[in-house]
């Protein structure tokens, strides 16, 4: 067994393979031992299926394959094949699928390798890639209990804010939408090789059955959140006329059946109030001929 958390077990791991890390693939692996145990533990993987986003050198994957009952891991790069061949090669539990995620129909994925088996998906995330990954799980409505990952500390505050917060932005309420999020810990810069220059977090997002709000039409929804936190200077009205080029008198009207006030700013609404504002501006510019 490897101890992955050694800098020198995992340097002799990469020179033996030859391998040099790529900045494009925003590559850090873990060091410090006391993270992955933390993460495995809050996915809630004992006994079920896993899936997880970028093993690396497997320092996360192996924590997965100590609790859950099947583990599948997912990576784009093609270099860590050898290296993964000896840190899993003792667990039988588990299976490296080469390929990009964002690519890959991952509903298919989970059907032919977990059957009806309870999922659920565990990462530590390139920061460069950590909205479009999270957005793309939640979007697919896929058939998993929750999400736990590791992105940037500025990124995971984002995610897990309350909507209303001065914190909060378009991806905020899309991750409300669809999760409950939860703040998990903090991770700091030196638990990786290389040690990138900000802190990490990890967070968990439980999955909801059903949305929290409703809505006349989801994908207008989306666009109008958007569109809301596109220009944060502005009001709602003028950055939703401006974004989606609705009419203002459109906006101020959906404002007023929400009963709102005509210089509300989208980051002081809850959930509820911009789902009230979003489905009367549909109905509006339905009407209208304008709706996308």
């Amino acid at each position: 067994m490897y101890n992955l958390s050694d800098i020198g077990v995992l340097k002799k791991l990469l020179f033996e393979a030859g391998f040099s890390f790529k900045k494009s693939l925003g590559q850090n692996f873990l060091v410090n031992p006391s993270v992955c145990p933390d993460m495995a533990e809050a996915s809630g993987c004992r006994g079920i299926g896993a899936i997880e986003i970028g093993p690396g050198v497997g320092v996360l994957t192996t924590e997965l394959c100590r609790r859950a009952e099947k583990v599948v891991a997912v990576e784009i790069d093609e270099r860590l094949r050898p290296i993964l061949n000896k840190t899993l090669g003792e667990f039988q539990n588990c299976e490296v699928v080469y390929g990009d995620v964002m690519k890959l129909d991952l509903s298919s994925l989970i059907k032919e390798k977990f059957g009806d088996m309870p999922v659920v998906i565990c990462a530590n995330l390139p920061y460069y890639i950590t909205s479009p990954i999270v957005m793309t799980l939640l979007e697919g409505r896929l058939p998993v209990e929750s999400v736990t990952v590791m992105v940037q500390k500025e990124a995971a505050d984002r995610l897990a804010a309350e909507v209303g917060s001065r914190m909060a932005g378009a991806v905020t309420v899309a991750v409300s939408y669809y999760a409950k999020p939860s703040f998990v810990r903090k991770v700091s810069r030196g638990s990786f090789m290389p040690a990138p220059k900000v802190d990490s977090a990890v967070i968990k997002l439980d999955i909801l059955k059903a949305p929290p709000v409703q809505v006349a039409d989801e994908g207008f929804f989306f666009r109008f959140v958007r569109a809301g936190f596109s220009q944060r200077r502005k009001t709602l009205c003028n950055a939703v006329s401006s974004f989606m080029g609705v009419p203002k008198d459109a906006v101020l009207s959906a404002l007023k059946t929400a009963e709102l006030p005509e210089n509300t700013r989208t980051e002081c609404l809850t959930m509820e109030e911009l789902a009230a504002v979003s489905t009367a501006l549909y109905e509006l510019t339905r009407k209208g001929g304008t709706a996308e």
